[in-house]
């Protein structure tokens, strides 16, 4: 059965053409979600009011009936991260065109952990295949010793032959598939037992 992965690695540059500005360490990553088709112009328009921005995309085949098309799509639909303080006035990013909510608890928003947000771009700067996924309930944990995603822990999936990592953002309920080689695994103890052998 398909089980996801909670990512555990350091912090890394983001992708080419991600905007860094300067963040205090009061800074967090939310996710905002926005309406259909209009990631690419909000985060653009985010960008230019200064905000830290990163969505992340991927690459598609879309098949019509004479043709099949490689475009770039939002690897989270509806959803893009936006860096900042929760203290500072929200106003510029909620009457941003194409902006719905901040997600959150009701009316409170809820930041996105910052080994997800690290995960992701590890994945998409390896090179390798990924793609949406269907949300996963969290399952036993792997270490990749080598290869593009090395340091990482997860959990490996496999399916119709195909090993994959799976990194889920858990606010989000939304998850995301990478190939990898299964020699580039090793399993690692359960988190349970390593606190229940420390506790002993």
């Amino acid at each position: 059965m398909s089980k996801p992965i909670q990512l555990h690695i350091s912090s890394a540059r983001p992708p080419p053409g991600i905007l860094e500005s300067q963040s205090s360490g009061n800074d967090a990553w939310y996710a905002i979600r926005v309406r259909s088709n209009f990631e690419n112009s909000v985060s653009d328009n985010l960008q230019g009011k200064g905000y830290n921005v990163f969505l992340p995309l991927y690459s598609d085949q879309r098949r019509w009936s004479d043709r099949v098309k490689k475009v770039t799509a939002a690897l989270f639909p509806g959803y893009l991260f936006c860096r900042f303080n929760l203290q500072d006035r929200l106003l510029p990013i909620l009457t941003t065109p194409g902006v719905v909510a901040i997600i959150g608890a009701g009316k409170t928003p809820l930041p996105v952990d910052d080994h997800e947000i690290s995960g992701i771009r590890s994945i998409l700067r390896s090179g390798l295949a990924v793609k949406p996924w269907p949300f996963l309930a969290v399952g036993s944990e792997v270490y990749i010793e080598s290869g593009p995603l090395a340091g990482v822990e997860g959990v490996i999936t496999n399916t119709d032959k195909v090993y994959r990592l799976i990194l889920s953002v858990s606010l989000l309920g939304r998850s995301v598939a990478v190939e990898v080689d299964r020699e580039w695994a090793r399993p690692v103890p359960s988190r349970m037992a390593q606190r229940t052998l420390t506790a002993a």
